[in-house]
């Protein structure tokens, strides 16, 4: 098999092993959880084995804590299927006294809160886990680094590898690690393999609801056909209705979409809500995504082929990619991806606000001059409404292109930076 490709979150997990007793990993299946826990783990409990999880079932029901025996960092993975392991592993953090002794990983099945007694606060940690961005998949050269923009130089200069085919491959293939060591057609059937998953078995196991595969189907079709929009459940269901003769509420779709974000397969984007000279309204609606690109992909039944005769739905899930990417980077700098659209149609794909208060508003773009002159006019026009009196002004404005040739420095000062030349 091939080596282990290093993930950003591997420093993340480092660092939070250092001040808490227990990290919990979440994150969609097939992400990659278990293999990255493993680089830093000292020993393992594979509960995921039929033979292990029936005989660690019988120690539980004697003694969790036997479990839990061995060096640390230990790692739990599959630690749902014990559900009793959740407080154990709390009170054996009391009891050492010492940080750095668990790593817990899990599927995509989440544990009802009924069936653990502590929310764990201040023993176990979390990170969320993504699949691959294209620098940690190794098709990124990362000469660009987000963290340096935020520091505004006055030049920069990269040149990118991707060229468009290659660009529709890599959203149609999507993050998932395995797939990154995989060519052609083979590595476009994990993201399909992931799919029929979602809809055949894990969602009916998010919430143990069971739920029909083809109002699934319709419900991912139509979250795909709405990427990067911010619509109301009742949009979703209209567009499910025009397949489904069936009845159709808000509250059926909403316990759908719930579903799927449990498992981590939707993963929306809040809205930002700066401080402006204007008093124009800001939208607060979310931004629909998946997880990863190639999920809507799967669902539309589409491929390369079709975004390259088909530009329009190809920027649609380029954006979507990109997020992904921003996503795993703005963790890595202590920050949160958000959107924002005010009453007057002014947008911004992407403000990466940090924890420090720093800021950069990001606009994403296929490529072509056009469109990077629409993107950089949107952000000179939502920088010129920013109250700096009460906020930091932008720290950088950037504009983020798929096939761009080279990244550079406008003489407004945007940043264009095509994906395949950035890191965190």
């Amino acid at each position: 098999m091939a080596t282990y490709k290093h993930r950003i979150i591997d420093a993340l997990l480092s660092r939070k092993l250092k001040g808490k007793g227990a990290v919990l990993i979440e994150g969609a299946k097939w992400c990659g959880k278990t293999t990255t826990a493993n680089q830093q783990a000292k020993s393992f409990l594979k509960l995921g084995e039929v033979t292990v999880l029936r005989e660690s079932m019988y120690l539980a029901e004697m003694d969790p804590s036997l479990l839990l025996h061995g060096d640390t960092p230990r790692l739990i993975d599959e630690w749902q299927s014990i559900p009793i392991l959740w407080d154990s592993i709390r009170s054996e953090v009391d009891n050492r006294n010492l940080f750095g002794q668990f790593i817990l990983t899990g599927s995509a099945v989440p544990v009802h809160s009924d069936k653990i007694l502590h929310t764990g606060t201040g023993r176990i940690g979390r990170l969320v886990m993504r699949p691959m961005s294209l620098f940690e998949s190794g098709e990124s050269s990362g000469e660009i680094a987000l963290s340096q923009l935020f520091n505004s130089p006055e030049h920069i200069y990269a040149k990118n590898q991707i060229n468009i085919e290659e660009l529709a491959f890599l959203v149609c293939r999507g993050g998932w690690p395995q797939s990154t060591f995989l060519k052609g057609n083979i590595a476009l059937d994990q993201a399909i393999d992931y799919y029929d998953a979602v809809i055949h078995h894990d969602i009916g196991r998010s919430d143990n609801v069971a739920r029909d595969p083809e109002r699934v189907k319709l419900l991912m079709r139509s979250y795909a056909r709405h990427q990067g929009a911010s619509v109301s459940y009742n949009v979703i269901r209209e567009d499910m209705k025009t397949n489904d003769n069936s009845l159709l509420n808000d509250d059926t779709v909403a316990s759908y979409i719930k579903a799927l974000k449990k498992i981590f397969v939707i993963e929306d984007m809040p809205a930002w809500n700066p401080n402006l000279r204007s008093k124009t309204a800001v939208r607060s609606s979310e931004t629909r995504y998946f997880t990863d690109p190639s999920i809507g992909v799967a669902a539309l039944g589409i491929g390369p082929k079709d975004f390259l005769n088909d530009l329009h739905t190809f920027g649609l899930f380029f954006e979507t990619m990109v997020i992904r990417d921003l996503r795993v980077f703005a963790d890595a700098l202590d920050g949160t991806l958000y959107h924002y659209r005010d009453k007057n149609g002014l947008e911004c794909d992407a403000v990466l606000h940090r924890r420090n208060g720093t800021y950069a508003l990001i606009e994403i773009k296929l490529g072509g001059e056009s469109l990077i002159e629409d993107g950089a006019k949107n952000l000179l026009a939502l920088s010129n409404q920013i109250d700096t009196e009460r906020m930091n002004k932008p720290s950088f404005m950037m504009i983020i292109t798929g096939v761009g040739s080279y990244a550079y420095r406008r003489s407004d000062g945007i940043y264009v930076v095509p994906i395949g030349c950035l890191r965190n």
